[in-house]
């Protein structure tokens, strides 16, 4: 069980540190209610799920040594993410007023974050470097593994952006009383999201 809680460890550490997955779930449920953040929490997992699949379909190694690939996988995932905050932060509208419910609601926003998470270049990393060290031929099936390790991810995506959602949900009552401050916010949600496109790309750019 030792190397389950120290791929937990590594995982955890992934997903709480600030990025564009935890940026859409903050921006969705601020914007949507809980009801849509929740939704985005379950697109991130089923995006979490895909990049398991395709690490054991080798994807994920194909991106890893074609630094072009991964470029363009970089700048198209960052794009988006920069497009969502842009838009966000040119709408007049206050984050918990008027939201424009075909953009926020649970299956839109499902699908926006598996896009999301699915476009995030980081992810595949992981999968490549760290991913196949804790797969042991002779612990079993490498299936079953994996299957575990997929589970671990899972749940830590669950946990970590559930509270987030949770959290931003808490607050919306306060920003329907505090009209300048829903609007401030609004705007800094937006300027969130084209940071964390902008870092992505800077931290993660391969030269050819």
């Amino acid at each position: 069980m030792g190397h389950l809680w120290l791929f937990f460890g590594l995982v955890f550490g992934v997903v709480i540190l600030p990025g564009m997955d935890m940026a859409f779930v903050l921006g969705t449920a601020l914007v949507g209610g809980r009801r849509a953040g929740l939704a985005a929490v379950g697109g991130l997992v089923a995006g979490g799920l895909c990049h398991v699949v395709m690490a054991a379909s080798g994807i994920a190694v194909l991106l890893a040594v074609l630094p072009t690939a991964f470029n363009a996988l970089l700048v198209a995932g960052a794009a988006y993410v920069a497009w969502l905050g842009v838009g966000l932060w040119r709408t007049a509208r206050m984050l918990t007023v008027d939201a424009p419910t075909t953009l926020y609601s649970p299956a839109a926003a499902f699908g926006r974050a598996a896009l999301t998470n699915l476009l995030n270049p980081k992810a595949y990393v992981f999968m490549f470097a760290v991913f196949p060290q804790f797969l042991r031929p002779e612990q079993g099936r490498l299936a079953a593994q994996a299957a575990v390790l997929a589970a671990i991810i899972s749940a830590t995506q669950a946990g970590v952006y559930g509270a987030v959602v949770l959290l931003a949900d808490a607050v919306r009552g306060w920003l329907q009383r505090h009209p300048r401050a829903n609007l401030v916010l609004a705007r800094g949600v937006g300027a969130l999201l084209i940071l964390a496109a902008i870092a992505t790309v800077a931290q993660g750019w391969r030269r050819v």
